[in-house]
């Protein structure tokens, strides 16, 4: 009986999948028998004992091939957009002008981006489309991620230094660091989609920072000469409050926006902050000659990492469950900006006296990597990526705080469940 064998493939992917798709996806062999004869010394039998004709068998044959290629065709798909996805880049702010491109994947500079004079805060739109970086020298510059160019250059308010964007990408805020109080000290606004400045806002002496809460209702601004934290409502643009803090500099907001980590540098410690009541229900102190800077909050919440600079240079890993070191982490000279990559694998750390920035394994809490940058390389923005809960299973287990825009953030596990019951 004479047997041919068709071989199916996955579908054509990139390169960079060839070994995954080996592994996931294997080649399906199907042995194709020559229906003819087979049907025609076994027709009568068939037909008696089942009902099925030839015809029958051959569209049932036809039907099972049609779903295997579906499934493989999709997994091809699936592959593809996982490849699109894993391109993660980290954009690097260096005071000698430019902006390094890293390349996650392979922790390598991608490209390397003329800007403004003395580069300082950088911040990624939620797209990932758009990167903004402020120029101290009173300007921002606006980035095509597409082709690593600027865009365009808009005029700022005083000495910009920080800078967030609201989680629906629509507006950027830009801390203007003055440290007399014959400066600026304000907040502006930029309308995203018209790159103009459309609100200016009055905060306290030597604004440094800035972090907007997850569902992007408050922007908290950190006041190094008055030692407390504006809290802008982003509806109104208005500060609604101040609260007191210690020489603060740094801030991050945890992914269920329930709490602020600040850093103060005079102080050596951390202030938690409950964004509920806007009072520091924690001191974390890291102990003495120590000069915290730079703050960032895993995706999952659990550990807060902050940069400790010159003469110490490490990374303090706190436990926020228990607001206490677990870890540090020695790295470059002069530790400054840090950023956690979307799913919480890796921190980039920049490393403004050693012009590199130091990658750690947030599991193994260890570098890694060190990567030469530019010259003086100060603050640190990773590519964003949207979120989306596809199974109930990943809402348990407090699973639902590591959901952001567009889905999230969710409150608590009902809310999550909510989501992917409804989508």
């Amino acid at each position: 009986m004479e047997s041919r064998t068709l071989k199916i493939s996955p579908p054509a992917i990139s390169s960079v999948n060839r070994n995954i798709a080996s592994t996931m996806a294997p080649p399906v062999t199907v042995d194709l028998l020559d229906y003819n004869q087979r049907m025609s010394s076994q027709s009568s039998s068939l037909t008696s004992r089942s009902g099925f004709s030839q015809k029958r068998w051959h569209a049932a044959i036809l039907r099972h091939l049609s779903r295997m290629l579906i499934m493989l065709f999709s997994l091809g798909a699936g592959l593809v957009n996982a490849t699109a996805q894993s391109h993660i880049s980290a954009y690097v702010t260096n005071l000698s002008g430019t902006v390094s491109v890293i390349d996650t994947t392979n922790n390598t500079v991608a490209a390397t981006i003329a800007v403004g004079i003395f580069p300082s805060g950088v911040a990624v739109t939620p797209d990932g489309a758009r990167i903004y970086v402020t120029n101290i020298l009173n300007s921002i510059s606006v980035i095509d991620a597409a082709s690593n160019s600027v865009v365009v250059t808009i005029p700022s308010g005083q000495l910009p230094t920080g800078i967030a964007i609201t989680p629906d990408g629509s507006r950027a805020y830009v801390v203007n660091q003055f440290v007399t109080n014959q400066g600026n000290n304000t907040v502006s606004v930029i309308d995203t989609s018209t790159n103009a400045i459309v609100a200016t806002i009055s905060v306290g002496l030597g604004p440094s920072q800035i972090a907007i809460t997850p569902d992007g209702t408050r922007a908290y601004v950190p006041n190094q000469q008055d030692s407390f934290i504006s809290v802008i409502d982003t509806a109104t643009n208005t500060v609604v409050t101040a609260n007191p803090a210690t020489g603060t500099a740094g801030i991050a907001i945890t992914p269920n926006g329930t709490q602020a980590y600040v850093t103060s540098p005079g102080a050596g410690t951390v202030s938690a902050i409950d964004t509920a009541s806007n009072t520091v229900v924690a001191t974390i102190s890291l102990g003495t000659n120590q000069n915290p800077f730079g703050v960032a909050i895993t995706p999952d919440g659990t550990r807060a990492y902050v940069t400790i600079s010159f003469p110490n240079n490490f990374v303090s890993v706190i436990d926020t469950a228990t607001n206490t070191v677990v870890a540090n982490i020695p790295v470059g000279l002069a530790p400054n900006g840090i950023a956690i990559t979307p799913d919480g694998s890796r921190a980039y750390v920049t490393d403004e006296g050693s012009d590199t920035v130091s990658v750690i394994d947030t599991a193994a809490n260890s570098v890694v990597a060190s990567i030469a940058v530019g010259v003086s390389p100060v603050a640190v923005a990773i590519t964003p990526v949207p979120r989306t809960p596809t199974d109930k299973e990943q809402c348990k287990r407090r699973g639902y705080l590591k959901f952001g825009p567009p889905a999230g953030p969710f409150k608590n596990q009902g809310q999550c469940v909510s989501y992917v019951e409804h989508h």
